[in-house]
């Protein structure tokens, strides 16, 4: 009987050659031309990126306003506010700030300090055992390294930065999610097209459901948190999942390959990246419907929430840039050249820099949000991935790479 290790281990790098190669054939020209087209954004300044910001305010054209009406006709307030900080939760007090950066194919995580730029510490996993994302638990007590070809998850206790345990048998972990009360683990079995439901205390299997897609990976939830929406990055397809019943509501597809998933701060609107559009869907969230499509540039991939809720920072892959989108306007209102293949994002608690890791190559890059220069390049380990800023303002994780509410 073939050994399953193997078996996740050769689907992963068959993935990603997969991805790549098809991404690199459908965006080269379009990265070229938008890589020439784009120098002229960085240092223009962008005000807002800081918790000095007034909050509750993401813009005042009405298109997006955090109070506008939300689903089903209720005023809702701004589903981010508990991550504007400048405050931390009391549940991660005392633990020390580190960005956990995981690397594929060495199979390790680095810990960074962020004041100092330095790696402090490699916590080493295995070759070729693949961590993808660095997940923080729901109630931020723990952190896990989705180690994505062993099964496993690797769990750093953050009060110490240090590896504690491993748990096994989660099957093939690419991404991993917490419901929005906490109940339930979700790990996103990308190579089987599954979500596979855990008790997150035990880390007893509660079902596995078949998507009705090809390649699922990253997820978002409602304003109410009662169904979650997910990309589907090989076949085009947006998938709505009820989390509760454990089964799936509907689907909408997009084309292209779309990846990363964000609410919109009013509840309204889901944001989906396209790498194979070269942008973003806005999909309604009511109606599962595309609205909009908003242009950024090639492979446009992993998304995080600026600081004061106002901005969508956006990478592209393929062409080297991070894309400002306007929540209020819904439209791209700054594009930053920061060359290399900038992958998933990070925000620092005070909102001024961003962190993202070059997935092509082996560094980080930290970017200063006010103009979009690069501050620091720092060099990690082959094929790094979904990094995580620890800790950050929220009152609790709903997973991926630190998505908080």
């Amino acid at each position: 009987m073939p050994d399953p290790k193997a078996r996740t281990d050769r689907l992963a790098m068959r993935r990603r050659r997969a991805s790549f190669v098809v991404i690199l054939a459908a965006g080269l020209l379009a990265a070229i031309a938008w890589s020439l087209q784009a120098g002229s954004s960085p240092g223009t300044p962008r005000p807002g990126a800081s918790p000095s910001a007034t909050p509750g305010n993401a813009g005042s054209s009405g298109i997006a306003s955090p109070q506008a009406t939300a689903s089903g006709g209720a005023q809702t307030p701004n589903v981010y506010q508990g991550i504007m900080g400048p405050s931390l939760s009391p549940k991660v007090a005392g633990d020390p700030t580190y960005v956990y950066v995981p690397n594929g194919v060495p199979g390790t995580v680095e810990v960074i300090d962020p004041a100092t730029f330095k790696i402090v510490r490699t916590i080493h996993l295995g070759y070729r055992t693949f961590p993808e994302h660095v997940t923080p638990s729901w109630d931020l007590r723990w952190l896990y390294v989705d180690t994505s070809a062993a099964s496993e998850l690797a769990v750093i206790d953050p009060k110490t930065g240090k590896l504690v345990r491993t748990i096994h048998n989660i099957e093939h972990p690419y991404n991993l999610y917490f419901s929005p009360d906490g109940s339930v683990a979700i790990d996103v079995a990308e190579y089987y097209n599954q979500l596979r439901f855990y008790d997150p205390t035990t880390w007893k299997l509660i079902k596995a459901v078949p998507m009705p897609c090809n390649g699922p990976d990253h997820l978002d939830f409602s304003a109410t948190g009662t169904f979650l929406v997910m990309g589907c990055e090989f076949d085009g397809n947006v998938i709505k999942v009820d989390w509760k019943a454990m089964k799936v509501l509907g689907k909408v597809n997009v084309g292209g390959l779309p990846v990363d998933v964000k609410l919109s701060p009013d509840g309204r609107y889901f944001y989906v990246g396209n790498q194979g559009t070269s942008g973003v869907s806005v999909i309604d969230a009511t109606t599962l419907k595309q609205v909009k499509f908003i242009h950024t540039g090639s492979g446009a991939h992993g998304m995080a929430i600026s600081r004061n809720t106002k901005y969508l920072y956006l990478t592209n892959r393929l062409a080297g840039t991070i894309s400002v989108i306007s929540f209020a306007q819904q439209k791209v209102v700054h594009t930053w050249n920061v060359g290399g293949s900038p992958d998933m994002v990070q925000i620092s608690p005070d909102g001024t820099q961003l962190w993202e890791t070059n997935r092509y190559g082996t560094t980080v890059t930290v970017v200063d949000t006010s103009d979009g220069h690069i501050i620091q390049q720092i060099q990690v380990g082959a094929d790094p991935h979904g990094l995580t800023y620890f800790p950050q303002p929220g009152t609790y994780s709903l997973g991926h790479n630190g998505v908080y509410r």
